[in-house]
């Protein structure tokens, strides 16, 4: 099981996880904000990039100005380099975007543990699903991606999954791990993939 804490995983895994994992590496980023408790979530870690995927490191930031202001030190110069800060649902959020060698970087921060948030929530059970699933499952998930849907919605639609995808995954996540198992055996079984 990986530890989805660290990006070493990523040095042991697919040529794109191996860039990745030197690009940020190469750029000391999750040294830098180690104070934030920054985690790689997304499709990279999951090995189910498509052309375009961002690199999203999620953080635990409750000071803004604080967080923008160091990032803006060591990144600000970076081709693309934008930061906002807004609040959403009551929540204030940070986005920070750059490129690095030809990679876009997302980084966001909220004022919430990295663990508890919804980008590794969906990872945890993302990644879940992945191992339960066949080769063609995997597959097709990609080609969603590639026609232009996000994760989330690409999962929820080959699953079957009705409702807000995002939502619809968090709930999965909150499932025992065998109901989890048994609805992926279950979508396999109906060959709805």
């Amino acid at each position: 099981m990986n530890d989805w804490r660290k990006i070493d995983d990523l040095n042991r895994g697919t040529a794109v996880q191996k860039e990745v994992y030197d690009l940020l590496t190469e750029l000391d980023i999750m040294n830098l904000l180690t104070d934030y408790n920054p985690l790689l979530v997304g499709t990279i870690p999951l090995g189910i990039q498509v052309e375009g995927s961002d690199l999203d490191i999620i953080c635990e930031v409750h000071d803004p100005a604080k967080f923008k202001a160091l990032v803006a030190r060591y990144f600000g110069a970076m081709e693309g380099f934008v930061s906002e800060s807004r609040v959403v649902q009551d929540i204030p959020r940070t986005k920070i975007n750059f490129m690095a060698k030809g990679w876009p970087i997302e980084l966001f921060g909220q004022p919430r543990r990295t663990e508890l948030q919804n980008g590794y929530l969906h990872m945890i059970v993302e990644a879940e699903i992945l191992a339960q699933m066949d080769d063609a499952f995997r597959k097709q998930i990609i080609f969603l991606k590639t026609s232009g849907w996000k994760t989330e919605p690409a999962i929820a639609k080959a699953l079957g999954l009705v409702g807000d995808p995002y939502e619809a995954l968090l709930e999965l996540e909150k499932l025992p791990r065998s109901a989890l198992h048994a609805l992926c055996r279950s979508v396999q079984a109906r060959g709805q993939v």
